[in-house]
């Protein structure tokens, strides 16, 4: 029992940051139906940031998060500008290779700036454990999820409580009614791209302190992403947030009572599952954002 409620405690932490990286690209897909090859890479530019500005730079720990997540949105701002916007309305396999061609560049352009050395970020948090009973969880942890939970409820707040959330809501059911209603598609289509890229920089800023930072860190986060997407149904906000809990779940059950071996497989497991039983997901439903 004791194991038991150490795995749901871990659980829970990552299922956190699962959550943002799968938020983020369900929100992407939601409203521009576009898959987003460079999900991971944007995770690990903000992993990147995180350690550029606290540890090379020296800025305040929570102040190096803040910066790392709107450094992100700035990128994903950028490279919707650059990179889709031309090529609006074009086929789904002209974005795509776009895409593809875009998280190869990213992840080139990490390695030759800042090496193939993993990079390590100290944080000011205590190094003792905060033990409940018989469960032991880091400092550093606890503090994870509770940022991921705050990102989380602003999300939800940006999407269902404010004006921008509802043009990109209104964007996603019909761009063409939101184009004569007066809504600006372009900006929606930029700011969503940001927003979305600013949820997968939070969760490198925010795991990149727990564990290292290299190159190539954002290719299994990218495809647990599409994986908590596939799992909470495409373009579900709810959905993506639920399957960020579910992977993460399995994999800490995974590792815990099967071998550490198979934390990454137990999931894909589930993925198959669902798609065998369940195409849409988990939670689909006919209006996929919100």
């Amino acid at each position: 029992m004791d194991q038991l409620l150490q795995h749901l405690v871990n659980t829970i932490i990552m299922g956190g940051t699962y959550a943002l990286l799968g938020i983020g690209l369900t929100l992407i897909f939601g409203i521009m139906r576009i898959v987003n090859f460079t999900h991971g890479e944007l995770y690990a530019f903000g992993a990147y940031m995180m350690y550029f500005f606290a540890t090379i730079i020296g800025m305040n720990f929570f102040v190096s998060i803040a910066f790392a997540i709107a450094a992100g949105m700035v990128l994903g701002a950028i490279i919707e500008f650059t990179l889709l916007r031309p090529k609006r309305g074009a086929d789904i396999d002209t974005t795509m290779l776009i895409m593809i061609g875009a998280w190869i560049v990213m992840q080139n352009l990490e390695h030759l700036s800042w090496g193939g050395i993993a990079k390590s970020i100290n944080s000011p948090l205590p190094d003792a454990p905060l033990v409940i009973g018989p469960v032991s969880v880091s400092w550093l942890r606890v503090m994870v999820l509770l940022i991921a939970l705050v990102l989380i409820a602003a999300t939800y707040i940006v999407i269902n409580r404010t004006k921008i959330g509802k043009a990109m809501r209104a964007t996603f059911q019909d761009s063409n009614t939101a184009a004569l209603m007066g809504i600006n598609i372009n900006a929606i289509y930029t700011m969503t791209f940001g927003f979305g890229s600013a949820l997968a920089a939070a969760a490198g800023a925010l795991l990149g302190p727990v564990f290292v930072v290299t190159p190539t860190m954002g290719d299994l986060a990218s495809l647990k992403a599409f994986a908590i997407v596939i799992l909470g149904g495409l373009g579900n906000i709810t959905g993506a947030a639920i399957g960020g809990f579910i992977l993460a779940f399995a994999e800490e059950i995974g590792a815990g009572y099967i071998s550490s071996g198979y934390r990454d497989a137990m999931g894909f497991v589930i993925i198959i599952i669902v798609l065998l039983f369940k195409p849409t997901g988990l939670f689909a439903r006919a209006e996929r954002v919100g």
